[in-house]
């Protein structure tokens, strides 16, 4: 999809956490990583800016699918589960309203366990410019 090849071929920090786009349509998306050990908290299990970075950038490639440059309003997340070194997470998001202005995202995060680790609940405003 052109809107994620733009954005990745910018996007520095989506590089540093070696994100994975496996799955892409308009208003959906579905991202992989795995827990290495820079991402580790100061009690050995992953730091929350992570796993919210995650279900950020999984966020981002949903809500901009459509080819209108989208950001966020507000997000919050609610960590359900530790995550650790050496897993899989996958960020899979759910469109749940794409207005004119505005959508509504929820992104569920599960480990390789298929193990729900976060819950992430995002709005969005729609500038109405295209990306490419």
């Amino acid at each position: 999809m052109k809107t994620l090849d733009a954005m990745l071929a910018k996007d520095r920090f989506s590089e540093w956490m070696k994100l994975k786009v496996t799955h892409i349509t308009e208003g959906s998306a579905t991202v992989e990583m795995t827990i290495r050990e820079d991402m580790l908290n100061g009690f050995g299990v992953v730091h929350g800016g992570v796993t919210f970075a995650l279900a950020d950038s999984a966020f981002a490639f949903a809500c901009n699918s459509r080819n209108n440059i989208t950001l966020a309003l507000d997000a919050q997340i609610s960590f359900i589960k530790k995550v650790s070194l050496g897993d899989v997470l996958t960020a899979k998001v759910e469109e749940l309203h794409n207005g004119r202005t505005t959508g509504v995202y929820e992104v569920k995060i599960t480990n390789q366990n298929l193990e729900l680790v976060a819950a992430f609940r995002g709005t969005a405003h729609r500038t109405g410019k295209e990306l490419v």
